[in-house]
């Protein structure tokens, strides 16, 4: 059993010590990905109930990676985000909400080999709809995005899980968990 945790340790060892070339081809440069999610929203409606619903969300998304500094990974980005319908239903009463945004964002993170971990500021601009019954109202705007997540790259490909959350001033809670891949050319 010693034996089998030793060889465990020293294969994470080999991997992690190894160029970080090896893995990450071409970490710095343009990259365009795109990516599927979950976006949920908490809110409360004109007469005080709670809104509470998720649905799938979309993503693509093309930056540029500074890998210039040894460990460190920083990055512009730009994407766009789109929602399915995201209902519930409130004392019998239908409620749906859907947004799409575009998004411009700015990432830092730590690289330990293939490996890293990031987390990322900046600002969407956004159109909704939200639907109440037979009312329909649409509402725009620009607010603040905040996120973190974890990658992993080999060769030239990337995948990250991350969360991001829109700090939109009409809805309470709004956040997307998603997984996306990236392709660094």
């Amino acid at each position: 059993m010693c034996y089998r945790n030793i060889s465990i340790l020293l294969g994470i060892i080999l991997i992690l010590s190894s160029p970080i070339t090896a893995f990450a081809g071409g970490e710095t440069g343009f990259y365009l990905g795109a990516g599927v999610g979950r976006m949920d929203v908490n809110d409360k409606v004109s007469n005080g109930d709670d809104y509470s619903a998720y649905a799938a969300a979309y993503k693509i998304l093309g930056g540029y990676n500074f890998g210039k500094i040894p460990l460190l990974d920083l990055a512009i980005e730009g994407s766009y985000v789109l929602t399915d319908e995201l209902s519930d239903d409130i004392d019998g009463v239908d409620v749906t909400y859907e947004q799409s945004s575009f998004n411009v964002l700015g990432l830092v993170g730590l690289s330990l080999g293939p490996f890293g971990i990031f987390g990322k500021l900046g600002a969407g601009v956004w159109n909704s709809d939200v639907e109440v019954g037979s009312q329909k109202e649409s509402d725009s705007g620009t607010d603040p995005i905040y996120g973190a997540g974890v990658r992993l790259t080999l060769f030239s490909i990337t995948g990250r899980l991350e969360f991001e959350y829109f700090d939109q001033s009409d809805v309470d809670n709004l956040y997307l968990t998603s997984f996306s891949v990236m392709y660094t050319f």
